[in-house]
């Protein structure tokens, strides 16, 4: 789930966050999208075409904002918030918290909070990293008398605490910079909210016609 990416070694490697389950998903809708799509284009007579045409624009976007989309990028300075609608950005010293309760969230230093959409929060998962943390809690140690006890393992972490866990490392690490000062910066993906708009008018027309 993260890939790191080292830009210089004087830098903290940045690292990426997306979800595999989304993007495989996505995947499997578009390639969907496109065979019935193909299909209707291909066979269909001409108002069929034209829904066929409207329903790909109003679809493959909004599949593509809700699953190839969302990602999250941090920084030595920023935390960078890829939503299906909107991209934060983050300067490390806006933030004041980040937490993954039923849903992974950033909330800067004016109460404002944002959804990091590509750390999903697994409850099944992080039960299952709670049960096997409270047996290897319960198991004896066991060590070489020559060499000592052995070290203990690290608790096992759900997906999403683990990748919180990491942020609010580097957050602790990046909010002093100087390049980490600054205030959050929301821009919206027009790209995404255009063509799905287009296309969701244009088949309620050819519905009502």
């Amino acid at each position: 789930m993260t890939s790191p990416e080292q830009s210089s070694p004087q830098q903290y490697a940045d690292r990426s966050y997306r979800s595999p389950a989304a993007l495989v998903g996505g995947v499997l809708l578009l390639a969907l999208a496109a065979w019935l799509g193909g299909d209707a284009l291909v066979r269909g007579a001409a108002h069929t075409k034209l829904l066929a045409v409207a329903g790909l624009l109003f679809a493959v976007p909004l599949v593509t904002a809700f699953t190839l989309r969302p990602l999250v990028r941090a920084g030595a300075d920023r935390l960078v918030v890829r939503n299906p609608f909107r991209t934060i950005t983050l300067p490390w010293a806006a933030v004041e918290d980040l937490r993954a309760s039923f849903s992974s969230e950033v909330f800067t230093a004016d109460g404002t909070k944002y959804q990091l959409w590509s750390i999903p929060v697994s409850l099944r998962q992080r039960k299952k990293a709670n049960r096997q943390a409270a047996r290897a809690a319960g198991r004896p140690d066991h060590h070489d008398p020559h060499l000592g006890p052995a070290p203990a393992a690290p608790p096992p972490r759900a997906t999403a605490d683990r990748a919180l866990d990491e942020l609010r490392e580097l957050r602790e690490r990046g909010a002093k910079r100087d390049g980490a000062q600054g205030t959050p910066v929301v821009k919206w993906a027009y790209e995404v909210i255009v063509p799905c708009v287009v296309g969701a008018v244009a088949l309620a027309v050819l519905i009502a016609v």
